[in-house]
Order: C-alpha cells, then sequence, then structure tokens
C-alpha cells in the first residue's frame, strides 16, 4: 500500500513509520510513504504557500497552486489512487471504510494535509476525490487524522498482524471487546473476575460474551442494534440483553 502524503509538518508521521506495528509493517515492506511539502514546489522567495482570504477574516489560508502543483508531480510519480482532504465536514472514517479501503493491499492514496483556516475551495473541487473526518470538532490540522487514517488501513494489510487479532476486534464483529485483565491477580484490593482465573473455558467465553454485550449495551447502544441487524444475536444473548434492559 502507498501513500503519499501533502504536509507542512512531515516529522508528525514518525508516529507511523517509527512506532509499534505499522513501523514493523513498513519495515516489512508492506506499505511506503512519502511526503511532500508544497513550499518546496513553490516560486516566489518567501516559498509562500498561504494567503488572507478574501472577503476578510481571521487567519490565513492555503493557496491552491503549491497543493495543485505537488498532486501534479505525485501523479507523475505513479500514484493513481483518490486524493483525500481532511475536514469536520467530510465523511466520518469508520470501520466499513477503513475496512473497503484496505480490500487491496495495492492501493495508494493522496492525503492533503490542510493548515490554518483552511485550503482554498478551488483546490477540494478540481483535485480532492473524498474529505473524510474523524468526529465533530477542529484540529490544528490534518497530519493527525491522516496518520490515524494509515494506522488504521496499515494494520489490515495481510502480515501486519495475526489475522484472528484483526477479525476479533471491536466493531468488525460488532460488539465492543470485552475488558481486560492481566498480572497482577489483586490490584489495589481490585480482584480479576474469577472465572478467568479457572482454566474453565466454556464458562470463560460465556463470560466474555456476556460482558462484551453488558460494555455495549451501557457504553454504545447503537452497536446492539447492529449487531442484531447482522443476525449475529444468538436467542441467549438476547436474553441476557433483555435482563440488563429490565435492570436499567
Amino acid at each position: 500500500m502507498r501513500f503519499d502524503v501533502i504536509t507542512l509538518f512531515p516529522e508528525v508521521f514518525t508516529s507511523v513509520t517509527e512506532h509499534g506495528i505499522s513501523s514493523r509493517a513498513l519495515q516489512r515492506g508492506l506499505w511506503t510513504i512519502h511526503t511532500w511539502n508544497p513550499r518546496d514546489v513553490t516560486s516566489d522567495l518567501h516559498r509562500t504557500i498561504d494567503d488572507r482570504p478574501f472577503g476578510g477574516g481571521p487567519g490565513m489560508v492555503m493557496m491552491a497552486d503549491p497543493l495543485a502543483r505537488c498532486v501534479d508531480l505525485i501523479r507523475k510519480s505513479g500514484n493513481t489512487g483518490p486524493v483525500v482532504a481532511f475536514a469536520p465536514g467530510g465523511k466520518v472514517l469508520d470501520d466499513a471504510l477503513v475496512k473497503s479501503w484496505s480490500t487491496d493491499a495495492n492501493a495508494s492514496f493522496i492525503f492533503v494535509c490542510g493548515r490554518y483556516e483552511g485550503i482554498d475551495e478551488r483546490f477540494l473541487q478540481t483535485y480532492v476525490d473524498v474529505t473524510i473526518s474523524l468526529g465533530d470538532f477542529v484540529l490544528s490540522g490534518a497530519e493527525l487524522p491522516a496518520a490515524v487514517c494509515i494506522d488504521a488501513l496499515v494494520r489490515q494489510l495481510p502480515g501486519a498482524l495475526k489475522e484472528l487479532s484483526v477479525e476479533d476486534e471491536s466493531f468488525r464483529t460488532g460488539p465492543l471487546d470485552a475488558p481486560h485483565y492481566t498480572r497482577p491477580e489483586v490490584w489495589r484490593d481490585m480482584s480479576v473476575p474469577e472465572v478467568l482465573l479457572s482454566g474453565h473455558h466454556a464458562n470463560i467465553e460465556h463470560w466474555t460474551r456476556e460482558a462484551t454485550l453488558k460494555a455495549t449495551f451501557q457504553k454504545r447502544p447503537d452497536l446492539i442494534k447492529i449487531t442484531r441487524s447482522r443476525g449475529r444475536l444468538s436467542p441467549a444473548d438476547e436474553a441476557f440483553l433483555k435482563s440488563l434492559e429490565n435492570a436499567s
């Protein structure tokens, strides 16, 4: 998988190139990344990439031409993938979108990381194929959302993770994950649930399923509806959920 990222702050992406699962996948050649600084394609003395907005208002706006030149160079280098920008009004990044984008391990993407008050609308209309949002909040720039997107996609690549780990994650199976515990068995007078220490696999599986449903019911009830619509709730699951509803 290939990523070309247009950014004024390439150092932000060391979070995915030098750490964790994505770093190991990079070392194994499962993906590549190249950053492009729009200042490098400017022709004026000050390497200008932004200017004051027409009509007034606070802040500066990133100019269309340096960004367009970067995309043109990236296209010439062989990246034919979609151009992705990031803004609160974009399509929310979720597991379904990540899964659809990660089906092709040879896919390529061009990420445009805006800064300041935003990007000239003419560039967005001319070059950008899709705009992505992480949620209803504002960040100082799009580097962090782009890094999040890269991490989410890379971990889906064959060989990046054990397949069981990927398929068993929250959102892929429907409900949230069950609570996790590790050593010591007692920490600050709080004990690990006894069933997890029993070695009785059937009982552990039963506890884990109910803990999963309870966590989802309490924190993300919308995922219960999705899981139900997919036909992934057994009669025992439904009975347990009913008992939670009656107790609430």
